[in-house]
C-alpha cells in the first residue's frame, strides 16, 4: 500500500472539490494521503451514488449471510461501504451508514415479528444505530496512509460494541459469521470471530485499494501496484487456510452420541400446561425411540444421548409426574441424558439449563444459560416497558443468567455446553473449553422460528465455534435444524425443521485449546484499540491541517 505522493515545484491553483475544500487546501494536509481522500476523483462521487453503493453494501453483507450464503460477498460489502463514505466528511457519512445498516438488519433479522412488527423493526433499528458511527470513522481514517488496515480494525471496534452493549449486546450479522467454512474461517482459531472479520474487512479494502490503483496506473509505471494489492489479497486469503493448523488440538479418543429432536407440535387449542407436558413427552418418546432403534442394531450404542434447550418446561424438580418422565427415557437408554430444562426458584425466577441425567443416579451436575434473551426470556426493566407494551406480561418469570463455564463431564467426556444465544457470544464456548470441554455441544429451541433463516444463521455460528476451537460440535433442536459439525465446519448431519428426529453420530474428542481459546479476546482489543486510534489520529491531524491553512 503506497501513500499518495503530491509531488513538488508550483502550486496548482485551487480547484473547489465536492466537500466545499479546495484541492490545493486538502493537499495542505493530511487529506492527500489517500484516494479516498475530499478533494480527490474517487472522493467526489454524486451523493445519489453514494446511496445506491452503501445500500449495496448493506445487501451483499446480508446475502453473504445464512440462508443464502454468498460468503464471497463478505469482502465486497466491506469494500463497498468503504467506497460509499470515502472521500466524504464524517456527517454526511453517518446517514451512508445508516442505509447500509438499514439494509442489512432489517430482513436479516425479520424472524423477530413472530414476537410482532414493533419487535422487528425496532431491534433492526438499534442494530443499525451501529453503522453510523462505523461510517464516519472509515470516511476519517480512509484519509490516512496504509488505510486498508485501519478501516478493517474499525470493523473489529463496531462490532466488539454492538455484541456487548446495550443489554449484553446483540452480535448478529457480524462478518465473521458469514465464514462458517470458506477460506476466512481458520482465522477464528487463531483469533476468534473479530480475526476472521478484520480478514475479511481487510480483503475488502485491499479489493479496492487494487482497483483504484489500477484505475490511477492506466498502463503506466505503476502499474505494478494493483498486482501487489491482489497478492496480498491473494495472501490474506491462503493465510485462512493454513491458520488452523496452528496449534492444532490433539485427538483423545472416540465419543458416540445420541442426539433426539422431539419436535414442538401446533397444538390448537390445547393450555399452555398441556403444550408443555406434550412437548417433554415428545423428546422423552424420542428417547425411547432411539434406545428401541440401538437394540434393533439401526444405530451404535451411544455413550450418551443429548436433549435440546427446553425439553421440558416443566421443572421435574417441582414436578413428579415429569421427573417419572425423564427417569423412565434414562433407564430406557440406559446411558446419560442431558436433557434441557426450566429450573424455577421459590421467588418466582428460573434458570434456563441443561442437566445430567443419569440412569442410576438420577440429576447431576447442571450449566446455566448464560447469555438470556432480552424480552424473550427475561424482561429488563419490566416495570417500565409493560406499561407501555402489554403483551410482555406473558413472560411471566425472569430467567436468571447462569455465571459459570459449561464444562459438563458424562460418560468419561467432558462437554463444552452454550445454550442456544449462548452460542453468538465468544465467551461461553471459550471458557466451557478452556475448562476442559473436548467437544461443543449447542442444546436449542428455535420452534418460534422453524423456516426464517434463524435456525440457519445459528447453525453457521456453531460452524465457526468449531473451527474457533478445533473440536466438532452438536447442535441439538427440539424442532430443526440439529447438526454434526466438524472441527473444520463442515456440516456432516442435518436434521429436517418441525419433525421428529434421532441421530447416532461418532466424533473424535478433542484435548488441548487452540490459539484463539488461548489468547480470548486479546485480538480484538487490541484490533479494536487500533482501529479506534487511527480514527482519533486522523482527526487530530485534520484539525491541524486545517488550522495551518487558516493561519
Amino acid at each position: 500500500m503506497v501513500a499518495e505522493h503530491t509531488g513538488s515545484g508550483t502550486a496548482p491553483s485551487p480547484e473547489r472539490s465536492s466537500q466545499g475544500t479546495t484541492v490545493s487546501e486538502s493537499r495542505a494536509g493530511a487529506t492527500t494521503w489517500s484516494p479516498l481522500s475530499p478533494g480527490h476523483r474517487w472522493g467526489r462521487l454524486d451523493p445519489l451514488w453514494r446511496a445506491l453503493v452503501a445500500i449495496a453494501s448493506g445487501l451483499a453483507q446480508l446475502l453473504a449471510l445464512p440462508p443464502y450464503g454468498l460468503w464471497w460477498l463478505g469482502p465486497l460489502s466491506a469494500a463497498l461501504l468503504l467506497l460509499a463514505v470515502g472521500g466524504t466528511r464524517p456527517r454526511r457519512a453517518l446517514w451512508l451508514g445508516a442505509l447500509s445498516g438499514a439494509a442489512l438488519m432489517v430482513p436479516l433479522v425479520n424472524w423477530q415479528s413472530v414476537f410482532g412488527v414493533d419487535v422487528w423493526l425496532a431491534i433492526a433499528g438499534a442494530e443499525t444505530v451501529y453503522f453510523l458511527p462505523l461510517a464516519a470513522g472509515l470516511a476519517v481514517v480512509a484519509r490516512l496512509p496504509y488505510w486498508p488496515l485501519w478501516t478493517a480494525a474499525l470493523w473489529v471496534a463496531q462490532e466488539a460494541v454492538r455484541a456487548r452493549w446495550p443489554l449484553g449486546g446483540f452480535p448478529w450479522g457480524k462478518l465473521a459469521f458469514a465464514q462458517p467454512d470458506t477460506p476466512f474461517s481458520g482465522y477464528a482459531a487463531l483469533g476468534s470471530s473479530p480475526l476472521v472479520t478484520f480478514a475479511v474487512a481487510l480483503t475488502g479494502a485491499m479489493l479496492l485499494w487494487t482497483v483504484i490503483r489500477a484505475v490511477a496506473a492506466r498502463g503506466g509505471p505503476r502499474i505494478l501496484l494493483p498486482a501487489v494489492g491482489l497478492a496480498t489479497t491473494a495472501a490474506i486469503v491462503l493465510g485462512g487456510l493454513v491458520a488452523p493448523a496452528i496449534g492444532r488440538p490433539a485427538p483423545d479418543g472416540t465419543v458416540t452420541l445420541g442426539m433426539v429432536q422431539g419436535n414442538v407440535p401446533n397444538t390448537g387449542e390445547m393450555s399452555v400446561l398441556g403444550e408443555r407436558m406434550q412437548v417433554l413427552r415428545n423428546h422423552a418418546d424420542g428417547v425411547h425411540e432411539l434406545a428401541e432403534a440401538v437394540r434393533e442394531g439401526e444405530y451404535p450404542e451411544p455413550d450418551m444421548v443429548l436433549l435440546p434447550e427446553n425439553a421440558s418446561d416443566i421443572d421435574p424438580f417441582h414436578d413428579e409426574e415429569a421427573a417419572a418422565i425423564i427417569e423412565a427415557a434414562a433407564d430406557d437408554a440406559g446411558v446419560p441424558l442431558l436433557w434441557g430444562m426450566s429450573r424455577f426458584n421459590d421467588d418466582g425466577t428460573r434458570y434456563v439449563q441443561s442437566v445430567v441425567w443419569d440412569p442410576e443416579t438420577g440429576p447431576g451436575d447442571t450449566y446455566d444459560k448464560r447469555y438470556l434473551v432480552p424480552f424473550g426470556e427475561y424482561i429488563p426493566y419490566r416495570d417500565f416497558f409493560t406499561r407501555f407494551v402489554s403483551r410482555l406480561e406473558q413472560v411471566s418469570s425472569d430467567a436468571i443468567p447462569g455465571t459459570e463455564p459449561g464444562a459438563l463431564e458424562i460418560a468419561d467426556t467432558t462437554l463444552a455446553v452454550g445454550i442456544c444465544f449462548d452460542v453468538a457470544f465468544d465467551p461461553p464456548i471459550r471458557e466451557s473449553v478452556a475448562a476442559g470441554g473436548q467437544i461443543i455441544v449447542v442444546p436449542t429451541n428455535n420452534a418460534n422460528y422453524n423456516f426464517t433463516g434463524q435456525s440457519d444463521q445459528q447453525l453457521a455460528i456453531t460452524r465457526l465455534r468449531a473451527v474457533e476451537h478445533g473440536r466438532p460440535a452438536i447442535v441439538v433442536s427440539t424442532s430443526g435444524i440439529s447438526a454434526v459439525v466438524e472441527p473444520n465446519g463442515k456440516v456432516t448431519y442435518r436434521s429436517p425443521e418441525a419433525e421428529p428426529d434421532i441421530h447416532v453420530a461418532e466424533l473424535t474428542a478433542m484435548e488441548g485449546p487452540t490459539v484463539a481459546t488461548r489468547l480470548g479476546a486479546v485480538p480484538e482489543a487490541l484490533l479494536a484499540v487500533v482501529g479506534l486510534a487511527a480514527a482519533v489520529a486522523s482527526t487530530v491531524i485534520t484539525r491541524r491541517s486545517r488550522a495551518r491553512i487558516e493561519r
